[in-house]
């Protein structure tokens, strides 16, 4: 680096010398552009290899927390390695926005942290270049990042969680493979419930075998059968479970007429076998994807105007709701004022105005009580229904709010995390995974709980979706100017031996001053 910038000032003195007497233009008008140029270059190169390495580690990362999520859910299942890798891209595409944020803090802070260790970031400096004259190739690589992962947010996101929701839901209903366990129902065929004693892994024979034939639903468990041995296999295109079973018993009770209780007899039919085979269906078995229309309608399978339509719809529904329950509460209730004097109740004088509730019998007016509370608790019931109904709307909108947010916010946090990253790796100008990574994950691990707590206190409604998604942006933004200005003007904030000096000269004026008052 310090070459090229002493080549730089070489072709700028020959560049005055030819030009200093002379009345003609010259072609250019920076004669360091050529550097500027390379410059650039220089610190995309440096810049994308630790992005991308650090990014599929983050992606890598937090793809395992997935598996150890739901590897009960995959286990012995039969599925096809084509099905779990489709649900592990998918599930990647949902973690960019996790991975993505993680990626341009660590690789900002290898990046500058390195051109600061080899002095690089100094000879730059040196020949009147500012900070954010040097990292402008890269503020502006960030902000194409960040265009690109609203984009990625608004058309990409909302798909793959719709094919991921689908799979994964398609995944868990799957029922598991035909594995018989020694001793142990097996009821993943449809219809069918099997038991086998002991099974040869090897050769797949089974003894002391039990099945129960399920395949009319409304007479239980009609056909049994026993057998002491047998031989299981599935034909070549794994439609169908051949059992082979010897020196058995099957036991079939019969349907009879509908008679009356005391004259059933409760015939069943018992047949001794030496050998039989019975073919089971295994279709059940077979992985079928759901209807992605079951989740279509969900918030998180909504682009930007999607969202903002759902949006409006909610807030009508709410606005209608809440005309609703005045005009009911209008049209059922009333509140009144009672200014009779029961004393003079009975006073002919009160005409028209007499207590009516005078003039019936105390079983009358026993029953007019209760019809009354009976009527108050059927209200209240009904009023609590309704804001029930609003408050769970009023959530939903809030869900709805939150995720068109996210859309905008993870282009917002990029650009914020590399304003954060770049001037903190030119402070601490160390590069490499050593101390670069340890601060970047302390941030991050700070901002992703700022993130997650704003967001968990918005759904539940406690402050607004705009404050919940944009918090953790608001508190690291004041950090990231600081820090601009503090890489700006070659601040030592990292430096120890600043604050060990500064201690130092603390405890020593606390000597003196203990000394001077002794």
């Amino acid at each position: 680096m310090l070459n090229l910038v002493d080549k730089c000032d070489a072709k700028l003195a020959i560049f005055n010398s030819q030009y200093v007497h002379s009345t003609k233009r010259p072609h250019y008008i920076c004669p360091k552009a050529g550097f500027l140029k390379k410059l650039a270059i220089l610190l995309v190169r440096s810049f994308v290899g630790p992005f991308i390495v650090t990014f599929l580690i983050a992606l890598f990362i937090l793809d395992m927390q997935f598996l150890w999520v739901y590897v009960d859910d995959l286990m012995g299942k039969g599925l096809e390695l084509t099905v779990i890798l489709e649900l592990m891209i998918y599930a990647s595409a949902r973690l960019v926005n996790m991975a993505l944020p993680l990626a341009i803090l660590m690789s900002s802070i290898m990046t500058m942290g390195a051109l600061a260790e080899h002095y690089e970031l100094t000879a730059m400096k040196s020949a009147g270049y500012s900070l954010i004259r040097i990292i402008r190739p890269l503020i502006v690589l960030i902000c194409i990042i960040g265009v690109g992962a609203f984009f990625f947010s608004n058309n990409i996101w909302p798909i793959t969680n719709l094919k991921f929701r689908t799979l994964l839901y398609s995944v868990t209903k799957q029922k598991p493979a035909l594995n018989l366990t020694d001793g142990v129902f097996y009821n993943g065929i449809e219809n069918f419930s099997i038991r086998a004693g002991r099974k040869d892994p090897v050769t797949n024979e089974l003894s002391d075998v039990l099945i129960y034939d399920h395949r009319d639903p409304g007479a239980g468990s009609r056909t049994v059968i026993r057998a002491a041995r047998g031989e299981m296999k599935q034909t070549d295109d794994k439609r169908y479970l051949v059992l082979t079973l010897y020196d058995g018993h099957s036991y079939d009770e019969q349907e009879q007429e509908k008679r009356k209780l005391e004259l059933r007899t409760y015939p069943h039919i018992s047949n001794h076998f030496a050998e039989e085979i019975l073919r089971i269906d295994l279709s059940s078995l077979d992985f079928n994807k759901a209807d992605e229309d079951l989740f279509k309608s969900a918030y998180e399978m909504m682009n930007v105007s999607q969202l903002s339509t759902a949006s409006d719809s909610i807030r009508s529904q709410i606005a209608r709701k809440k005309t609703d329950l005045s005009a009911y509460g209008v049209r059922t209730l009333a509140l009144t004022r009672d200014s009779i004097d029961l004393t003079k109740a009975a006073d002919d004088s009160l005409g028209s105005n007499k207590y009516f509730m005078l003039d019936l019998s105390y079983a009358q007016q026993q029953r007019a009580l209760e019809m009354a509370m009976e009527l108050t608790r059927n209200n209240i019931k009904s009023l609590n229904t309704a804001l029930d109904d609003i408050d769970s709307r009023g959530s939903m909108l809030d869900r709805h709010l939150i995720e068109w947010h996210r859309k905008f916010f993870l282009g917002f946090s990029c650009i914020v995390l590399f304003f954060i990253g770049a001037p903190l790796g030119a402070i601490i100008r160390k590069g490499g995974l050593g101390l670069p990574t340890v601060i970047a994950i302390g941030l991050f691990l700070v901002y992703y709980i700022i993130t997650i707590v704003g967001e968990r206190m918005a759904k539940s409604g406690a402050i607004e979706p705009w404050i919940g998604m944009w918090i953790s942006t608001v508190v690291l933004f004041p950090l990231s100017i600081f820090l601009s200005y503090k890489a700006a003007t070659d601040s030592s904030i990292m430096n120890a031996e600043i604050y060990t000096a500064w201690f130092r000269k603390l405890f020593k004026k606390k000597n003196a001053d203990s000394t001077t008052v002794s």
